[in-house]
């Protein structure tokens, strides 16, 4: 068991309640002034009531109906360029699979051609 320079402090039980088990004592907070809980909830309704006004302004300066179909448009054009990006990438990667199977297949049968050629004849043993 390692060495510790200090002791090791436990919390210790509030009483002698049975069945409780060990309670750890809380810091007691100070209750905050009655008069900065009013100014809070002030502050915090004024600040909601700021946000509907602008909410409320909102129509007059631009048209909701038209950006949210504008934003719809946008997004299935958006998909609809996404999806024909991809098509045509896919194409690409299969021409270029077929041309490369295809310069596979003339070396391979180059390389047959020329051993075919060249081989020695077999002698009947």
């Amino acid at each position: 068991m390692p060495h510790t320079p200090y002791p090791l402090q436990l919390p210790t039980p509030r009483g002698p309640t049975a069945g409780k088990g060990l309670q750890l004592r809380s810091r007691r907070r100070r209750p905050s002034s009655r008069w900065r809980q009013v100014l809070a909830g002030l502050m915090l309704i004024v600040a909601g009531a700021l946000i509907l006004v602008g909410l409320m302004q909102l129509p007059e300066r631009l048209d909701a109906l038209l950006l949210v179909s504008n934003a719809i448009a946008n997004l299935i054009g958006g998909l609809s360029r996404l999806s024909m990006g991809i098509l045509q990438l896919g194409s690409v990667i299969v021409v270029a699979l077929l041309a490369l199977m295809a310069l596979l297949l003339l070396v391979g049968g180059g390389v047959r051609l020329v051993r075919g050629l060249t081989a020695r004849p077999r002698r009947p043993s």
